[in-house]
Parts: structure tokens; C-alpha cells; sequence
């Protein structure tokens, strides 16, 4: 069974906006396209698969646009191939290397994760929010920044249960940013 890791950044007061923290540097750019690449599909959600297509997507005519940095060449080239699944009531249709998903979120979600292969990669703010309280979610990664915000969307806001994690890695990067990985305490009711 393949797992599902919520990756995210997000500021030392827990919001997740993606303009809020630092803004990336070659070193959380490398750290980011492991993970992509490391992952079977990445899951979005309407959202947060629009805003990462408007700036990931490779353009028509096959070259980068002048605002990608050639260090982020490895990061955009990985999540422009990378399988997507979008979960949405409201579009028609996906593409993008995407398959929309519709339906029971439980079942789906499932579905993907009976497949075989190594994992799941889900990003954004409700959809892993909905997903953690289906107990869906089986690793929790946060980039944490060195930045308080004092506004924006928070990480995981409007979660109805508390979920006891167990730290499973750390790693600091030189911005001051610490990337920590968890699992869902076992026996916890919101386990994935």
C-alpha cells in the first residue's frame, strides 16, 4: 500500500500561505524536488493545483519563461512531469498529466493508495485538512520558516480531533528553516 505525506511550508505561527515564509533558495528548492521526484503522483486539491499549474507548468513552447532561476530548473521540470491527481466538484475537466478525481474522498484516496508503488504527495490547505480527518494521511512534512506572519490561512485549521504525531525526521537548512517529518502516533484514531 502506498503511503500519503501531507507536504507543506509553513511560518513559525502556523500559516501556510505560500508567500508568507521565506522565499525559496537553491538549498529548499533541492530539498522540494527530492520529495517530488521521490513521489509515485502528487494529490491537489482545485486550489492549490491551479496555482501550482499557472507557475509550474511548462509553457507550449518548451522553454522555461525568464523567471525561473536555472537552480529552479530541477524543481519545475520535476512537478511538470510528475503524475497529478485533482480532487474537485467543481471542475470538468484536468490536464497537466492530471485524472480528476470525483466522489467519495475516502474512496477514492483509497483507491490511489491500494496501488502499488512507494507514495502519495499531497500539498495545499483544505484538502489535507479533509484528509486528515478521514485519518487518510500517513506522514505530515513541514518546512517550518524562521518567519512570523500574523495572518493568512493556518496549517490544518478547523481540524475537529487533535492527532498525536511522532517525530520520524529533522533537518535543518542554512536559512534557519528546519524541515521535520512526523507519523501519526500508532494507535491514534486519526492514524493513516
Amino acid at each position: 500500500m502506498r503511503t500519503l505525506r501531507y507536504s507543506i511550508n509553513v511560518t513559525l505561527d502556523g500559516c501556510c500561505h505560500h508567500e508568507a515564509g521565506l522565499p525559496p533558495d537553491e538549498e529548499s528548492m533541492r530539498y522540494w524536488t527530492g520529495q517530488i521526484e521521490q513521489a509515485d503522483a502528487l494529490l491537489f486539491g482545485r486550489v492549490a493545483y491551479g496555482m501550482m499549474e499557472s507557475a509550474w507548468r511548462k509553457p507550449a513552447t518548451g522553454q522555461w519563461p525568464d523567471w525561473v532561476a536555472q537552480w529552479q530548473l530541477p524543481f519545475a521540470e520535476a512537478i511538470d512531469r510528475a503524475p497529478k491527481h485533482v480532487v474537485s466538484s467543481t471542475l470538468d475537466e484536468v490536464d497537466w498529466n492530471a485524472e480528476l478525481l470525483r466522489g467519495d474522498l475516502r474512496a477514492a484516496v483509497m483507491q490511489l493508495k491500494e496501488q502499488p508503488g512507494g507514495s502519495l504527495w499531497v500539498g495545499g490547505v483544505a484538502l489535507p485538512t479533509a484528509l486528515a480527518e478521514l485519518g487518510l494521511i500517513d506522514e505530515y512534512e513541514f518546512v517550518v520558516q524562521p518567519v512570523l506572519a500574523g495572518h493568512g490561512p493556518t496549517l490544518l485549521a478547523g481540524l475537529s480531533e487533535r492527532i498525536e504525531l511522532d517525530l520520524v525526521d529533522r533537518r535543518e537548512f542554512r536559512s534557519g528553516a528546519v524541515a521535520v517529518r512526523y507519523r501519526p502516533r500508532p494507535g491514534d484514531a486519526n492514524a493513516g
